[in-house]
């Protein structure tokens, strides 16, 4: 159970707001064509970790749907950063100039980033003891705990920024990434 919501409710909402989404995206070709990294936690992050960023960054990079909420035609540039506890998303044109910033409190992600750093550690633990079983579900987990960010990324972009699932999935890979150890 994660932000008093139990296992199955809130469900219509995640649908309708999923549909909501796809007929946007639809009508969109907003996209990322570069992602830029802010945070001193960078420089911390074990090879699991500095593996999830660079395939996170990667499949970006390869395929999104990202416009902010009046450009839905917009290509841009992303500066990602978590500033003062809050989640930091800096949208710019391909010329590098300011389109919009948007500042997220981190709350609402903190249970999800702490549980997904836990499993991350777990993950990590059965792999060095070589035991399968326990990869594939911890493997289970983590892509559950991707899902939820997933949801919750686009819950709290609603109305500010057109973003499909898989986007919203890798940006929450990325925020993991720059908020360790909450």
């Amino acid at each position: 159970m994660h932000g008093g919501i139990a296992h199955g409710e809130g469900r219509h909402h995640r649908d309708t707001a999923q549909v909501r989404a796809n007929e946007a995206s639809a009508a969109m070709t907003g996209r990322l064509t570069k992602i830029v990294l802010a945070g001193e936690s960078l420089h911390r992050l074990s090879p699991l970790q500095e593996a999830d960023r660079a395939q996170a960054v990667a499949d970006l990079q390869d395929d999104n749907e990202f416009a902010p909420t009046g450009h839905p035609e917009l290509q841009s540039i992303l500066h990602l950063s978590i500033q003062e506890g809050r989640m930091v998303f800096d949208i710019r044109d391909t010329d590098d100039q300011p389109v919009v910033a948007l500042v997220l409190a981190m709350g609402p992600f903190k249970m999800l980033i702490k549980d997904y750093q836990m499993l991350l550690d777990s993950y990590a633990g059965a792999i060095a003891e070589g035991r399968e079983a326990r990869i594939q579900a911890i493997d289970m987990g983590r892509r559950g705990l991707h899902n939820e960010g997933a949801e919750l990324m686009q819950a709290r972009l609603e109305g500010k920024v057109v973003i499909d699932f898989p986007t919203a999935r890798r940006l929450f890979t990325l925020v993991c990434a720059l908020h360790q150890k909450l």
